[in-house]
């Protein structure tokens, strides 16, 4: 856990117990409490980025593995969960760091990134090339595929290498069920 200038990659599975609590330590001050269980338990099993100085973890970000329902096609989509920048450390380029990190895994493994992105959020993401979805979101739930309304203009594409993104007019983005927040 060395100082670097590019965010450290790893998977869920080589991360030590201690790192995972400071994970979920800079989360739950970030997101100032409010970052329950089923929100860290979507940040892993993924690919983690990590921004160290001085042995202190100063921000995170994680991408895993959805399955996204667009036009019958099943796509495999990198979904950026859980970034944060120590409180006192933002707006220095620490976010743009471990999403640098995270869009080089989804270039490398998927054919889109998506993520839901919050007001404070949303201006990092746009100035990297993410896109709010223009269409309908919904999740395939237990019951069967249900409009996500309240998710439509939060959520974010991204294709990688400058590649085409699914056309929002042509149907809704159905992403995979999870508990908790679906996206």
């Amino acid at each position: 856990m060395s100082d670097t200038r590019s965010a450290l990659l790893r998977h869920t599975s080589q991360l030590a117990e201690a790192e995972l609590l400071q994970v979920r330590e800079l989360l739950d001050e970030a997101f100032e409490g409010d970052f329950g269980a089923e929100d860290f338990e979507h940040a892993l099993g993924g690919m983690h980025a990590l921004v160290y100085e001085g042995g202190e973890l100063l921000a995170h970000g994680s991408v895993v593995q959805r399955r996204v329902l667009h036009r019958g096609r099943a796509l495999r989509a990198g979904y950026v969960e859980a970034v944060a920048v120590r409180a006192g450390r933002r707006r220095g380029g620490l976010g743009g760091r471990v999403m640098e990190a995270l869009e080089g895994v989804v270039s490398r493994a998927y054919l889109l990134g998506a993520l839901s992105a919050s007001d404070t959020g949303a201006p990092m993401y746009a100035g990297r090339g993410w896109r709010v979805w223009g269409g309908e979101i919904g999740v395939l739930g237990p019951g069967g595929p249900e409009r996500l309304a309240g998710e439509e203009g939060s959520t974010y594409v991204w294709a990688p290498h400058g590649g085409v993104l699914p056309d929002p007019t042509a149907g809704p983005l159905y992403f995979d069920w999870r508990n908790g927040d679906v996206l």
